[in-house]
C-alpha cells in the first residue's frame, strides 16, 4: 500500500502486485528510466519527481533529521551516472550533473519568487546597473547559458572587434534528435530602443545581426565552417516594443523568424530560479571594522 501511495504522490499510476517488492521497484525505476528525455543527458521528469520524493525531508525521521543519511546514500549510486543530489536553498532536492554543473530540471522563470530568490534578484538588479559590457557577458551571460543546456560557448570580446563579425558570443545546443543549432548573441549594457544615440541605436543592432547571421564561424568539434542559425539579441536594461518592431520591419520574413529578445527582467528571472551563483561583484561586501576602537578598554 505504501509503494502504491508512493509511485501516486509521484504523478505515477503503478500499483503493487504483491510481489517481492524489491524487484517490482527495481522493474518499474527502469520503466521510468525508459521514458521520453528532454536531452540525452537529462534523466526523465518521472525520475526527478521521485528523487525528490524519496529525499523529502517532511519524511524524516529523528535517526535522519536532516536527511544526511538518505542523501549521502543515493548519491553513491547516482555518482555511478555522473550525478549529484542536493538540497537546494528551499530545501527542495535537485539533481545536478556532476561534469557540466548542470541542473536536471530547469526551473520556470514565470512562477512567483521566493523573498531569498527576491532578494538575490535584487543583488543583481544592482550588478547589472554598475558592471561593464564584457562582465555581462563573462559572469552573467555565459554561466548562464552553460546551465540552460548551451555548449561550446565561446566569446569573442571586445579586444579585437575586427573578428567579432557582429556577434559578442556563439554557442550551440543539441537537440534531442542530436541535430545542432548554432545561435550567436549581440549583448549590450543598458537599454537599447529606438533613439538617435548611437551606444543604443537599434540600427547599429541591426547590422550587426544582418552580419553575425550572413557570416560563417569554425566549429573546431567537427572542423569546418558552419552559419549561426538563431541570433539572441540581450540587453542589460529594457528593450523597448519600438526597437522590436523597428527591428521586425527592417528584417525579411526568413531573418525575423531567426531573431530572439532577451531584456534585464528575462535574464534576471532565468538567472536566479536557476540557481546560479551570484558573480563576485553583486555579493554584499563584508561588514567593516575600521571603526572599532583598537584601544584596550582598561
Amino acid at each position: 500500500m505504501y509503494i502504491t501511495e508512493f509511485f501516486e504522490d509521484c504523478d505515477l499510476e503503478y500499483v503493487h502486485d504483491g510481489s517481492t517488492r524489491g524487484m517490482w521497484v527495481s522493474e518499474r525505476l527502469e520503466e521510468v528510466l525508459a521514458m521520453p528525455q528532454p536531452s540525452p543527458t537529462v534523466p526523465p521528469d518521472a525520475f526527478i519527481r521521485i528523487i525528490q520524493r524519496v529525499l523529502d525531508k517532511a519524511e524524516a525521521d529523528d535517526d535522519d533529521a536532516d536527511r544526511d543519511k538518505a542523501l549521502e546514500a543515493i548519491n553513491v549510486v547516482l555518482a555511478r551516472e555522473g550525478w549529484q543530489a542536493f538540497y537546494d536553498e528551499n530545501e527542495t532536492a535537485q539533481l545536478r550533473h556532476i561534469a557540466t554543473k548542470r541542473i536536471a530540471q530547469v526551473a520556470n522563470p514565470h512562477r512567483p519568487l521566493t523573498p531569498s530568490e527576491m532578494e538575490r534578484r535584487d543583488q543583481l538588479v544592482s550588478y547589472l546597473d554598475n558592471c561593464s559590457e564584457d562582465e555581462l557577458i563573462e559572469e552573467v551571460l555565459l554561466p548562464l547559458f552553460r546551465q540552460l543546456g548551451f555548449h561550446r560557448i565561446t566569446a569573442a570580446g571586445h579586444k579585437d572587434k575586427a573578428l567579432e563579425y557582429g556577434k559578442d558570443v556563439w554557442m550551440k545546443f543539441t537537440l534531442p534528435t542530436q541535430h545542432i543549432l548554432y545561435f550567436g548573441i549581440q549583448a549590450k549594457k543598458g537599454k537599447l530602443d529606438a533613439s538617435g544615440r548611437s551606444t543604443s541605436n537599434v540600427a547599429e543592432i541591426h547590422n550587426q545581426i544582418t552580419m553575425m547571421l550572413g557570416h560563417e564561424i569554425f566549429d573546431p568539434e567537427i572542423s569546418r565552417r558552419v552559419l549561426v542559425d538563431h541570433a539572441f539579441i540581450v540587453a542589460g536594461g529594457e528593450i523597448t516594443k519600438q526597437a522590436r518592431n523597428w527591428i521586425g520591419t527592417k528584417l525579411d520574413a526568413t531573418k525575423r523568424s531567426q531573431v530572439m529578445f532577451m531584456d534585464r527582467d528575462d535574464i534576471l528571472n532565468l538567472f536566479v530560479v536557476t540557481n546560479l551563483p551570484l558573480p563576485k561583484g553583486a555579493l554584499p561586501s563584508p561588514s567593516s571594522y575600521d571603526d572599532l576602537d583598537d584601544d584596550i578598554p582598561f
